[in-house]
């Protein structure tokens, strides 16, 4: 049985949960993002940031919770280095007042439903780097307190998962959901972390900690659920405990027993008073939330007429679709357009998809796409000169008209000149001619050398009929 815990900071904020420090601390001095309230000093006041109680409030609706009418906040009291109040601002489902979304029910595919426990609202804590051996090896770790007080939803699911490949489908589905909420970017580093519970037949749950990437919560899980196996065939218990994720050794290690709910002393933050949130609140919400993955994937199919492989794989990477539909108003021709994407340009990205800002970097925009389309459907030059054309953009930056001006790559339409790269084919490719006089299939491997011997710049229709014709008429010039 596994669980999961996912942290998934709203990035989506200028502030901090709870005062105006700014949000992101990614590219800040170490330590100078820290203010008095973060710190929680004597006389220092905690104020909600509004828009991350309508960022959770957005998230809980999508994951299909419920959403009370009124919220509150607690202390959560435990010490660790990361934490510098000594306490961490969070939510807890007690007094009959609960969390900001609870009792929800996620998609996993057609034939499975994840149940989420609960989602709550909560500050991060700072974040402590490890010297170069990891952090069950030296004795030493520096603390940048620039993340502590960041806003964080908490998601916890129910011990649903069973492998996993189910784990790794789910935090990807939900990754999805969360950016096209535009909650959270979430290849920003350490924008998503998880949390795993394991436990098997009926014993122990293990927490795994510490897992910085969804491949690496796959690896961990996989690692422990051996791990477990091993302890029960000899016969031992499994221990009630916290372990960490050493993602250089691909193992986990025991880092501290299991606390219970109440060795955290949770009690209502005195400083926040209860949240009214109400039902025109949730129904306001509604209106306003953006599209989700899964209503997107249904109008791309419906108003594009898209297939449902090639709508899938544009949702799959929110700036890849946000670009298709950015060129679309440009020139509207969709097939053609996630035609290209799709293939030669998603082959040409590739390397670049880990970065936040990969589609902003590029020198290629929807313009040059949209009039990349426009050649290719203006019949002025070949899907496969287009290729080529789009290698040449990515490089220079060009329009497509230039690049096809510069290089002279309009298609060829001109029979004669086709018919001379025929013969010279026909001239070269004498058992090949033999093959296709008895096989017709054995035509496309022709059409392949004369579109090669042309550069790819021949009418590919043409090209075929007059290879045809010459099969039948030898004598034909």
């Amino acid at each position: 049985m596994i669980g999961l815990e996912i942290h998934a900071q709203i990035t989506a904020l200028n502030s901090k949960l709870f005062c105006s420090c700014r949000g992101n601390y990614r590219d800040l001095r170490p330590n100078s993002n820290i203010c008095e309230i973060c710190c929680g000093l004597p006389g220092s006041l905690p104020i909600i940031n509004q828009k991350a109680i309508e960022y959770s409030t957005m998230t809980s609706i999508a994951l299909g919770c419920k959403v009370p009418d009124k919220i509150m906040f607690y202390r959560k009291n435990y010490f660790y280095p990361d934490l510098p109040k000594n306490f961490q601002i969070t939510q807890y489902n007690v007094y009959g007042i609960s969390s900001i979304g609870i009792d929800g029910k996620y998609e996993l595919d057609e034939a499975k439903q994840i149940r989420i426990s609960r989602i709550q609202l909560e500050e991060d804590p700072g974040r402590i780097v490890y010297s170069e051996g990891g952090m069950n090896v030296g004795n030493t770790a520096l603390i940048d307190y620039n993340r502590a007080g960041v806003a964080l939803i908490e998601i916890v699911t129910e011990p649903d998962f069973t492998s996993p490949k189910e784990v790794r489908q789910f935090l990807n589905k939900l990754s999805l959901t969360l950016e096209h909420l535009g909650v959270c970017d979430t290849l920003l580093e350490g924008s998503v972390r998880c949390d795993v519970n394991v436990s098997m037949n009926g014993g122990n749950k293990v927490e795994i900690k510490n897992i910085n990437s969804f491949k690496e919560v796959e690896k961990a899980i996989n690692y422990e659920i051996t791990r477990q196996s091993s302890v029960y065939n000899r016969n031992l218990n499994i221990e009630l405990e916290t372990r960490h994720w050493d993602d250089k050794k691909k193992i986990t290690f025991k880092a501290r027993s299991k606390e219970e709910e109440h060795d955290y002393r949770y009690f209502p933050e005195p400083d926040i008073p209860v949240i009214v949130l109400g039902s025109d609140f949730v129904a306001n919400l509604k209106q306003r939330m953006p599209e989700l993955p899964n209503q997107r994937f249904e109008r791309f199919i419906l108003k594009y007429k898209l297939s449902e492989h090639t709508s899938n794989i544009l949702i799959n990477d929110k700036k890849l679709a946000d670009f298709f539909e950015s060129t679309l108003k440009l020139h509207f021709s969709p097939t053609e357009i996630a035609n290209i994407l799709v293939t030669d340009f998603k082959s040409l990205i590739e390397d670049d998809t880990e970065s936040t800002d990969y589609l902003k970097n590029l020198k290629v925009k929807p313009e040059h796409i949209a009039e990349l389309a426009k050649l290719i459907e203006g019949n002025k030059i070949s899907r496969i000169t287009a290729k080529d054309i789009l290698v040449k953009i990515f490089e220079s930056g060009k329009l497509p008209s230039e690049v096809v001006n510069s290089s002279n790559s309009y298609k060829i339409a001109d029979e004669k000149t086709i018919m001379d790269a025929v013969q010279s084919v026909f001239d070269t490719e004498k058992s090949a001619v033999e093959d296709a006089k008895k096989n017709r299939e054995a035509i496309n491997f022709l059409l392949g050398k004369v579109m090669k011997f042309t550069n790819g710049r021949a009418d590919p229709k043409i090209a075929m009929r007059l290879i045809n014709s010459k099969l039948s008429d030898p004598e034909k010039q």
